[in-house]
Order: C-alpha cells, then sequence, then structure tokens
C-alpha cells in the first residue's frame, strides 16, 4: 500500500473532468492500475487492462447488472414507441393530478421514497415514469437525475429492510460487537448525510427552486408538449403495465431468492429477470393488444440496446476500475492515512470524510461499508465512542461519496433513467451533495463534543 494506489481515480476524476470524457478516463484509470501493478511494464499493463475487464464478467453479479442495464434500453424504447407514456403525461394533467412543477416533481420523490427495496429499481421506475412530466413542465431532466438519485440510496440506507441491511448487518457482526442490531438500528438517526439529503430534496420539490450549475442549465429550457415529441396513444397501459409489473416481479423473486425472506433476497438477480419478463410483456401488449409487426417491435428492442451502449460500457469499465482498486489496496491504504493522533470529538467527523473519500475514489458505497465498518466499529468501542454514531458516519459517507463520484454505478444509472448525459448530472448534482456533506460534518462534530 502506497500513495500510488489512489492515482488511478484521480487520473480518472482529473481526465472526466477536464476532456468531458469519461470512458477514456476510465481506461486511462484501469491502464495506470495495471501499470502499477505489473511494475511499470507497458505491455503487461496493457494485455492486465484487456484480461481485467474482461474478467468483469467472471461474476455472475456484474454480468447480470450489464445485461438489465442493457436490456432496460430496449423496455425504454418500447415504451416510447407505445405511446403510453403521452397517455400517462395527459392522464394525469387533464384530471389534475400533475399540472405544475411541484405535482411534476413529487412523482420521483415519492416513487424513490417509497421502493427501498432495492436501490436500482427505485431509479428505474422513478425515471421511466417522469421523463415526459418534466419535459412537459419546463424541467431538466439533471433535476429528474438529481431526485432519483438523492432519494433512493439515502431511503435505502435509512429502512435498511433490503439488502443494504443485510449487507451492513453482516459487517458489523464481524466485529464481534454484542447486540450488532442495536447498533445498526441506532446509526439510522446518526445517518446525517441521508436525512439532510433527503429533506433537501423535498425542499427543492415543494419549493421548485435549483441552484448553481443546475440553474443555468435550465434556465433556457422550453416548455415542450408531449404530443409533439412522442407518439399519440390512448392506453397508458403500454406504460403502466410493464413498470407495474417490473416492480412486483422484483419483490417476488427477492421474496424467492431470500427464501421468504426480502432482505435477504437477491438484488441482481430479481432485477435482470424482472427486466427481461417486463420487456417481453411490453412486447406482447404491442404486438397483440398495438397491432405492432414482430419485424418494428425487434428493430425498436436493438435501437434501445443501442442507445444504452455506451453507458453500459462505463458500468464494464467501472467494475473493472474498482477491481483494479482492490488489488492496490487504495481503501486499507487511505484508512490507514487516519493517524493515531486525532481528537476523541474529532473521530466522527473524519471517518464520515474519509468514507465518503474512499466511496468517491472508488465509485462504491457497498464496497466502502466492507473496507471501513470493520476497522471504525472496533475503533470505536476501543476509544469508548459511540459505534452507532460511528457506523452513521461510514454510512453516510459512503452514499456523499458515491452521490459525488462520477465512476459510481449508481451514477451511471441514474443519469441513464432519467435520459441526461452523465457529466451533466455530475456537476449539477455536486452542490448539492457537497452542501448536505457539510452539514453533516458540521453535526458530527457536535455530536462528536457532546456523545
Amino acid at each position: 500500500m502506497s500513495w500510488l494506489s489512489i492515482l488511478p481515480p484521480v487520473v480518472a476524476i482529473i481526465f472526466a473532468i477536464w476532456k468531458r470524457e469519461v470512458t477514456i478516463a476510465l481506461l486511462l484509470a484501469i491502464f495506470t492500475a495495471s501499470l502499477i501493478l505489473m511494475n511499470g511494464n507497458p505491455i503487461y499493463a496493457f494485455t492486465d487492462t484487456v484480461d481485467r475487464i474482461i474478467a468483469v464478467f467472471s461474476s455472475a453479479y456484474n454480468t447480470r447488472i450489464l445485461l438489465f442495464s442493457l436490456l432496460i434500453g430496449a423496455l425504454i424504447q418500447l415504451i416510447k414507441t407505445s405511446g403510453g407514456v403521452t397517455a400517462f403525461v395527459n392522464w394525469l394533467t387533464h384530471r389534475s393530478l400533475v399540472d405544475n412543477q411541484r405535482k411534476a416533481g413529487m412523482l420521483p420523490t415519492i416513487l424513490g421514497s417509497s421502493i427501498f427495496i432495492d436501490t436500482n429499481m427505485s431509479v428505474l421506475t422513478a425515471g421511466l415514469s417522469s421523463q415526459a412530466l418534466f419535459d412537459k413542465f419546463k424541467m431538466s431532466r439533471v433535476r429528474l437525475a438529481y431526485i432519483i438519485d438523492s432519494t433512493c440510496a439515502p431511503i435505502s440506507v435509512l429502512i435498511l429492510l433490503n439488502g443494504w441491511g443485510a449487507a451492513i448487518l453482516g459487517h458489523v457482526e464481524k466485529t464481534g460487537i454484542q447486540d450488532p442490531t442495536s447498533v445498526m438500528i441506532g446509526s439510522i438517526g446518526l445517518n446525517f448525510y441521508a436525512i439532510v439529503t433527503l429533506l433537501i430534496v423535498f425542499y427543492t420539490v415543494f419549493s421548485t427552486r435549483v441552484y448553481g450549475p443546475m440553474k443555468s442549465m435550465e434556465r433556457d429550457i422550453e416548455p415542450q408538449e408531449i404530443e409533439s415529441t412522442l407518439p399519440q396513444a390512448t392506453k397508458k397501459r403500454y406504460m403502466l403495465a410493464p413498470l407495474i409489473f417490473m416492480v412486483v416481479s422484483i419483490l417476488v423473486f427477492m421474496f424467492i431468492t431470500g427464501d421468504g425472506d426480502l432482505r435477504q433476497g437477491s438484488g441482481s438477480e430479481s432485477v435482470l429477470w424482472s427486466v427481461i419478463l417486463s420487456t417481453i410483456l411490453a412486447f406482447l401488449l404491442l404486438r397483440y393488444d398495438g397491432k405492432h409487426s414482430t419485424k418494428s417491435l425487434m428493430a425498436e428492442s436493438f435501437k434501445g440496446l443501442g442507445n444504452l451502449l455506451p453507458l453500459v460500457t462505463l458500468v464494464l469499465l467501472a467494475f473493472a476500475l474498482s477491481s483494479a482498486m482492490g488489488d492496490l489496496e487504495t481503501g486499507p491504504f487511505v484508512a490507514q492515512a487516519v493517524g493515531d493522533f486525532i481528537p476523541l470529538w474529532l473521530i466522527p467527523a473524519l471517518i464520515f470524510v474519509l468514507a465518503g473519500f474512499i466511496s468517491f475514489t472508488t465509485g462504491t458505497s457497498w464496497g466502502t461499508f466492507g473496507i471501513l465498518i470493520p476497522i471504525a466499529v472496533p475503533l470505536a468501542l476501543a476509544l469508548g465512542i459511540s459505534p452507532s454514531l460511528v457506523l452513521g458516519a461510514v454510512l453516510g459517507g459512503a452514499v456523499f461519496g458515491d452521490h459525488a463520484s462520477p465512476i459510481s454505478d449508481t451514477t451511471v444509472i441514474s443519469s441513464l433513467a432519467a435520459g441526461c448525459d452523465l457529466l451533466d448530472h455530475v456537476k449539477t448534482q455536486l452542490p448539492y451533495a457537497l452542501t448536505a456533506g457539510g452539514i453533516s460534518i458540521v453535526l458530527y462534530i457536535i455530536f462528536g463534543l457532546i456523545q
């Protein structure tokens, strides 16, 4: 472990911001990591880079995520082709259920806050169902990406009746603490970043105000009539049936794969199976009820796959980079760099910052959990600090770094579901994430002083 272990993610972030080209940035980062691992030999670094990307598919989890990310493109395209989105939006607006920006913003907010079983399901459902509404009411897609990205993970890490809770509880149990469940439950109210982020989202929706780069991007947006950009339709079920079926089937598959316990279910398996079945349902609805030809539907499906291929490539490269970070031991190096001579009252705040930095540079909040929880909880016990406070700092910091990182798969999928540019999403969400992060640091310092 050395300072070289943080060089690859730094290269990725600097190049992505400089050139606004994330794909090349990730390739450069993977090559940089391979160059370090291969002791500076460029030939071996090249072959290791290629092998590392191929090795992503050796993981069933990774492959399922990549497949569902591709297939969701076909589902999106079929829903767009059907005109079901137009019918749904017209139904909402004609009944005055959604007739202004506030109500349009509430739809993805409520969906993102209600679906806490799986973050991918939350993001996809909230994003796909709200794109046209945001267009109609002169709201940018980056605002939609911010809302869905900033509700899915915070709500999942607060409710914990899901795979997040199972994973976190497993990490806490391994520390040998006497009552891991109580420590985890106690961390919910001390996860300041998740709480503050949700409050800011609700403020943004109710006030309909945006700030920073997001405001400048929305300034020149013109209101759109949905009818002029999407096919006409009278059957909103062409949109609702596949999406509702996807949500319900995910819950069913989570129940099945978890042997009766939703929290223990496999999110990646459930989402993949559900997207496949939802795509088939959309195809059959349009073929036999909508009277579209099989040939035209197949063409639209492949068009949808092609539309998402660039984003799926980003997810693939992000997985490869994450693997390289593991081999370089980036996380343990950063954790070790904290040092032993820090005031006790400052430790919760520093753990939050450290978790944020690890998550930001690796692009994974779950990986950060695995790195820091085994270090932070025993440290808290040894120093007499509340383990729930420290655990809350780890969980909140990990989500904070994941939100701010352009190489996070959640960030990529949020931009995908909202239909906006990835770097635009990162740039416009960052001020909100930094604001919530700054407030969280202050709160951890205060609680560190009084606990």
